[in-house]
């Protein structure tokens, strides 16, 4: 392990680990730290009174030191900006926070902040807020479980405070794109009979250590062939056409194994894919192993945390959801998640002419035709199973109807929805970003919104090109500071074979505080073969939208709740200023609660990045020093302000 670290280029900042305290509490600070409220080094009570009470005499003076300080630079810089001042007063209260802590570390020693101890091997799998087998312990025969919704509220079980470690003979995985058409057999949690061959969605073939995807066929003809036939059914010519027709994201209902996304992903689509939470046989958990965007979501009472007009395609191949029941309600979310002129694919045993002489399903087949000519939905084709239905394009179906679903109203017309419970009407049409498909720029250059469309989210075209500016730049600092450690630039990993390129040590980015995407946008600019799932914190304004509209996918997010994923699911996690956005949220979470989020659903050897204030992340550090992660805090150059925690999350195996 030591050689390994030694490679890594990263030191711990914690050379002598102590046994896990099971006591926490929470810090009374802005930060939300937690911290141990013991004594183990044994000094008396009295001490730390009069500690306390030196303490609050340094605070004092320091306080009143700030004050004789500004009224100094008022009388005598009585001409200087506002800005200089504000700028004086925050470096005076960072410095503070940076004084105090010091000075409360040098007393109670390394063992204020105790490392968090691993978690017991049933949690090797755990998704905090679904009903899984670390909630309920005593059950051990998931045969007849059936799809619970997420519960993250109250009266719910807490997250549990430990490191989840990996199965005993877990691998890393594949480099990008051997990754994504072989995985490990034992780093996914599937039963034997999900094995089989009976199932088109999900067939692969089972080597002695491997699963391999390159004999999946996701229809009988193949996946290939499935997608050439959408493409047909469209009017392409094949499916690397679709971009010419407007589509460049998709959203995979119930996906399989991923084949149909990592088809689209080679023909420059972007597909999400979604799934309902699997106790074994995770579609999500093996998608996301492949290296493909996946993650946990079901059609049930809510909606799913997209804004309206996210997706130019949304696609279901047998995928298990009855479209005809409670009125529809179901087909009311595919109208709401699909941009003007996007494309509704719907495969299934059902639609074939054979099936349709049954009475029950020529019933269930009328409903569904005729509810979505009533959503204003074009029947564009039908081959064999598939059946595609084409979105209007213009709004004044809706009024030129004679009867069917009403308009949703402004108060249920949310831009921006997180689990809200499904409407029962037509959402989306009063947006500003009511545009047809074919209408919109073309990807790659989609990334690049122009003016206009800046107009419609209220940004200036000088703040976007900044924003730009600004992650083209921090990438190339952090490759400079990185490689040859990680992605392309140097794929060997210590001990390694050489690999054949392409190369990717990075396969996907969990961005937390994605802001406008520009993240995303660098690392594509970069030539990095990454994709990247962008996160909107709830607490902080919403861009989601932008982000979807210059071709990226992205959720909303509160970040004081477990992310919708299985564990040990993405290779970095980045956050720029996502320390300073939850800050507030000390009352609800602390960061040792989120850091320990991270760690769940980071990949061993993965990689954190955080950017935020110098204070923040100095008291982050030992906070990762909790979780066990290798870390280091770089200076930025010309900014006293902001700093950079690197840090790295060990490969530790279950004993």
């Amino acid at each position: 392990m030591s050689t390994l670290l030694h490679h890594r280029g990263l030191t711990s900042g914690n050379s002598d680990r102590e046994a896990f305290d099971q006591s926490y509490t929470e810090d009374s600070s802005t930060n939300g730290f937690v911290v141990d409220p013991t004594n183990p080094t044994g000094v008396s009570r009295s001490h730390k009174n009069l500690f306390l009470f030196l303490l609050k005499v340094a605070l004092a003076l320091v306080v009143i030191l700030a004050l004789v300080s500004s009224l100094y630079w008022t009388v005598g810089f009585s001409t200087s900006s506002h800005d200089i001042i504000f700028r004086g007063y925050r470096r005076l209260q960072e410095q503070l926070v940076d004084d105090l802590s010091e000075i409360g570390e040098l007393y109670l020693g390394d063992s204020r902040f105790k490392e968090v101890e691993f978690c017991p091997p049933e949690f090797e799998n755990y998704v905090p807020c679904y009903y899984n087998v670390s909630e309920n312990l005593e059950l051990r025969d998931f045969d007849g479980l059936f799809e619970y919704e997420r519960r993250c509220g109250k009266g719910m079980p807490n997250n549990q405070r430990c490191l989840v470690l990996p199965p005993k003979n877990y691998r890393i995985p594949l480099r990008w794109p051997t990754g994504r058409d072989f995985i490990w057999k034992e780093n996914v949690k599937i039963k034997r009979h999900e094995f089989s061959s009976g199932s088109l969605t999900k067939r692969m073939m089972v080597e002695e250590e491997q699963i391999s995807f390159k004999s999946d066929s996701f229809m009988v003809d193949g996946v290939e062939d499935y997608s050439h036939q959408i493409a047909e059914m469209i009017g392409l010519r094949n499916e690397s056409n679709f971009n010419e027709a407007g589509i460049r994201t998709v959203l995979d209902i119930g996906c399989g194994f991923g084949s149909f996304g990592a088809h689209l992903f080679s023909k420059e689509l972007l597909t999400m894919c979604i799934a309902k939470y699997e106790a074994s046989g995770s579609q999500v958990q093996i998608t996301l192993e492949r290296g493909l965007p996946a993650m946990i979501g079901s059609f049930s009472s809510k909606q799913l945390p997209f804004p309206s007009l996210s997706f130019d395609m949304l696609h279901c191949a047998r995928c298990g959801i009855d479209w005809e029941k409670n009125d529809g309600i179901f087909l009311f979310e595919i109208d709401r998640l699909l941009r003007p002129g996007g494309y509704f694919i719907w495969t299934s045993p059902t639609n074939t002419q054979r099936s349709l002489r049954d009475k029950g399903n020529q019933k269930k087949w009328l409903f569904i035709h005729e509810f979505a000519e009533s959503l204003c939905w074009d029947l564009m084709s039908q081959q064999d199973e598939t059946v595609m239905w084409k979105k209007t394009a213009t709004k004044k179906c809706y009024s030129s109807r004679k009867s069917g679903p009403s308009v949703c109203d402004k108060s249920n017309d949310l831009e921006s929805s997180l689990y809200q419970p499904l409407n029962p009407c037509i959402g989306g049409s009063k947006s500003q970003r009511w545009i047809p498909i074919e209408f919109r720029t073309t990807w790659p250059f989609q990334a690049s919104l122009n003016s206009s469309e800046l107009d419609v989210y209220g940004l200036h075209p000088v703040d976007f090109v900044e924003d730009g500016l600004k992650w083209n730049a921090a990438v190339h600092n952090y490759w400079t500071l990185l490689s040859p450690l990680i992605f392309s630039d140097h794929p060997k990993r210590p001990g390694d074979e050489d690999p054949s390129p392409p190369f990717n040590m990075v396969r996907n980015v969990l961005d937390m505080n994605a802001r406008f995407g520009g993240f995303n946008a660098a690392l594509l600019e970069a030539g990095k073969s990454v994709w990247v799932m962008n996160v909107v914190p709830l607490v902080g304004p919403s861009y989601l939208p932008l982000i979807l509209d210059r071709g990226f996918i992205g959720v909303q997010h509160d970040w004081c709740e477990a992310f919708p994923t299985y564990p040990r699911t993405y290779d970095m996690v980045h956050a720029e200023g996502l320390l300073s956005v939850e800050g507030h949220q000390h009352h609800r979470c602390s960061v040792l609660d989120i850091f320990l989020e991270i760690d769940r659903i980071l990949r061993p050897e993965g990689w954190v990045i955080f950017r935020d204030s110098a204070s923040l992340i100095e008291a982050a550090r030992s906070v990762a020093t909790q979780v066990k992660w290798d870390t280091r805090v770089v200076e930025l150059d010309g900014n006293n302000d902001e700093k950079l925690l690197f840090s790295q999350k060990l490969f530790f195996r279950r004993q």
